[in-house]
């Protein structure tokens, strides 16, 4: 197992030396930014002290307000804590018509959704890590693992500790994790069952320096040689090691199904695996804004505390400036001011200057976008709607690189730890036999603001039907539709529960017992007429 210590370790700094010019970007962007970042991804400060000041860099405030912001629109766009952002639905289109698994799927999203915000599984707050990671540095990035006292636990993770590699595809299957624990905290590692050891230089500092830390690589990567019928982590996709530093000991080999990071990018620039943020885009706007912050503060002092200038007449002596003071020989004989302040420039040429840069630096992090709906509260329900349309068209791309790069990689893995910990209900036999394969359903407030053009084209030309329909008496045009499927798609669209609708076979029940009441009323009605034809004929 040394040699496979080793190996990771050598991987890990051959990754690490590969990515400097990335963490010089990155300190650049903490320090004015995202302060309680800074000097993160400095070697020379790697064991900075808690609770130092981190902001001198940062003179204007605009840039890390506009991040903040960012995250929260981010997460009330397709995270919403409030909301179920997403459902579980059948691969197989026809195991879609199975009111069955449909309700499974329901249940197991509701399930899911119970566990994902427990107060032990800590998503809400990680996941608005990971969104801060996004808009500064432009790589998030989301662990996901069981809870030792089972359900889920997430962990946003700090860009200096991991380092990750992609496969063929562009998709990353392999990471490298560096962080520190003390030997105390190890010790607890191999008391929960989570490592098989801890190395005898770590076992001799417990009794003496509990708190000593000590370096710690998670590597997990493609495993090279899957062993099918094995029980053990030998049958598992993704091969997990845990290496101690000192020494390059392995503390423990373990495997994973799914894999259980998440690292999402913003955007990425061609040939690169980082990705780049909003904020790596107004840099240069961020540190002009930070300088012309610190000019209009000087600039503010003199109109504030004012330089003075006077006749040097041989008899006005030292000014003085303190409150109740008496200065004689600052006016003539008929009162004209002796002493006058000098011009200093125009605070407000300085203001719109400032104000320019951040316009740009709010546009870059989107704040503008996300406020359109909060400042203009008169809007109409269609103006609304259209709004809602343009925001959606606009955070496409940047959403949907989330969804496939972090969310939908999330929910398996999520999906996957519950069912091995047996906290979904059991399958119908219909979805064991297609596998339990499922798709994801996003039904996010920027998804439904994305599929409202459609339901909406739907009802327009409905209504534009009908209204022929009812001005020319010709029904022959409603004929064109099937309202059975219009109803389930639009039930879909405003992301119906399943439990609300009825099953086929409810539902042809239902008809069938209005036709014949139908038939019954027919015959009641038609009877008296029928007796009077057969009172006429006798």
């Amino acid at each position: 197992m040394l040699d496979i210590g080793n190996e990771i370790v050598k991987r890990f700094d051959e990754l690490a030396g590969q990515r400097g010019t990335w963490e010089d970007h990155w300190t650049e962007i903490a320090e004015r930014v995202l302060p309680r970042y800074a000097d993160s991804f400095n070697a020379a400060s790697a064991e900075e002290t808690p609770g130092q000041k981190r902001t001198e860099k940062m003179i204007d405030s605009t840039a890390g307000l506009a991040l903040e912001r960012f995250a929260a629109a981010m997460e009330s766009m397709l995270t919403p804590r409030t909301q179920k952002w997403h459902r579980l639905v059948p691969s197989d289109p026809v195991l879609g018509r199975d009111r069955e698994v449909k309700l499974w799927f329901e249940d197991a999203t509701n399930i899911l959704f119970k566990h994902r915000y427990a107060s032990k599984a800590n998503y809400a707050s990680q996941q608005h890590e990971v969104y801060m990671g996004l808009g500064a540095f432009g790589t998030g990035i989301m662990f996901v693992d069981h809870h030792d006292n089972g359900g889920l636990r997430y962990a946003a993770i700090d860009l200096r500790e991991l380092l990750f590699d992609m496969n063929h595809q562009g998709i990353v299957d392999t990471t490298y994790r560096k962080f520190k624990l003390t030997a105390r905290q190890m010790q607890q590692r191999v008391e929960v069952g989570r490592w098989d050891k801890i190395p005898e230089a770590v076992s001799n500092s417990m009794e003496k320096q509990p708190d000593k830390k000590f370096e710690i690589i998670h590597c997990i990567r493609p495993r090279s040689e899957i062993q099918k019928g094995r029980t053990d982590s030998k049958s598992k996709k993704w091969a997990s090691y845990y290496v101690c530093t000192t020494g390059n000991e392995v503390l423990s080999e373990g495997g994973y199904d799914t894999f259980p990071y998440q690292v999402s990018r913003y955007v990425t620039g061609p040939g690169e695996k980082y990705g780049r943020s909003p904020a790596m885009f107004v840099l240069p706007s961020i540190k002009v804004l930070n300088e012309q912050k610190k000019t209009m503060l000087k600039q503010g002092h003199r109109v504030v505390d004012p330089v003075l200038l006077s006749h040097d007449d041989g008899v006005l002596d030292t000014f003085s400036l303190l409150p109740g003071s008496m200065n004689p020989g600052g006016v003539s004989a008929e009162g004209r001011a002796l002493v006058q302040t000098l011009p200093t420039g125009n605070l407000a040429a300085g203001q719109e200057l400032m104000d320019m840069e951040r316009q740009i630096i709010n546009d870059s992090f989107l704040v503008s976008l996300f406020q359109i709906l909060v400042e203009t509260p008169a809007m109409t329900a269609t103006e609304v709607l259209e709004r809602a349309r343009e925001k959606g068209a606009l955070l496409s791309p940047t959403m949907g690189r989330q969804q496939s790069e972090s969310l939908g990689p999330m929910i398996e893995r999520e999906v996957d730890v519950l069912l091995t910990q047996g906290m979904l209900p059991p399958m119908p036999d219909a979805l064991i036999e297609a596998k339990g394969e499922f798709e994801i359903s996003y039904d996010s407030p920027l998804s439904r603001s994305q599929r409202a053009e459609e339901a909406s084209g739907w009802l327009r030309t409905l209504e534009a039907a009908i209204a022929y329909a009812n001005t020319t008496q010709d029904l022959g045009v409603l004929d064109q539709f099937n309202s059975d499927v219009i109803y389930k798609q639009l039930a879909e669209i405003n992301a119906v529960p399943a439990s609300w609708m009825r099953g086929e076979e409810e539902i042809a029940q239902i008809r069938e017992s209005r036709a014949q009441q139908q038939q019954q009323q027919q015959m009641i009605e038609a009877a008296p007429a029928a007796a009077g034809v057969m009172k006429a004929l006798n």
